[in-house]
């Protein structure tokens, strides 16, 4: 669930954002002036922020320009009353992705809400060259992987299957999914490759080392987790 920061000194109005944000299926924290945001955006992982300009403590072009100058991809949308075209301009110099007037709709916030979340997602992935997890170090370009700097030869298929855990670390993944993202097919309960794959993986990645960090959830799927314990 995508966990948006509102910047909004208008305790009415804020509390109006936030419900509908909710409803969309976004989680929602709210700071009511400049300086209790930016503390909050530096202690937290937002997925993206949208804030006042008119704001106390500090305003909000000092707050976006100060975050984008630390989380240059993070996303930010202006949502002020402020609407004439220098103020826009002025908005988007200090590093705001987006910019709406009040009164707004709803509907059309969460739309580009929904718009940034992507684009930068994409921009995100695109970036991204070397994946680690807990001493594993995966080089996408390179196509290279090691663990605690020993290097290890893995077959295509296997490499892909380790990328799709390491993005996907700490989570339980069904063979279901597995199946579609790594082999792009569906899953045929009858047969046991995946097992066989994951097994294979097992003896290359943890075999030689103290801390094991594949692992199997009966009934469930396999998680990559370091220190992992059976519930």
């Amino acid at each position: 669930m995508p966990h948006i920061l509102l910047v909004e000194d208008d305790d009415r109005l804020s509390r109006l954002i936030t419900k509908g944000l909710q409803e969309s299926g976004f989680e929602v924290s709210m700071a009511y002036d400049g300086i209790a945001a930016l503390k909050l955006a530096l202690q937290k992982d937002f997925d993206l922020i949208i804030t006042d300009i008119i704001l106390p403590q500090k305003n909000g072009l000092e707050f976006c320009s100060e975050i984008k100058a630390l989380k240059p991809d993070l996303p930010m949308i202006m949502l002020t009353a402020l609407g004439t075209t220098d103020d826009k301009l002025e908005g988007f110099d200090a590093g705001a992705d987006d910019y709406m007037t009040k009164p707004f709709e709803m509907r059309e916030l969460t739309a580009r809400i929904k718009v940034l979340l992507k684009r930068f997602s994409q921009q995100r992935q695109q970036k991204v060259s070397v994946l680690t997890y807990e001493g594993i170090e995966m080089n996408l370009e390179q196509k290279l992987v090691s663990r605690n700097q020993v290097p290890i030869q893995l077959t295509p298929k296997e490499f892909n299957l380790l990328k799709f855990m390491l993005e996907n670390s700490e989570r339980v993944l069904p063979r279901s999914e597995i199946a579609e993202k790594v082999w792009e097919t569906h899953f045929d309960t009858g047969t046991n490759f995946i097992d066989v794959y994951i097994n294979y993986l097992r003896k290359k990645i943890d075999r030689d080392f103290e801390d094991k960090l594949i692992h199997t959830k009966p009934g469930m799927g396999f998680i990559l987790k370091k220190n992992y314990e059976q519930v």
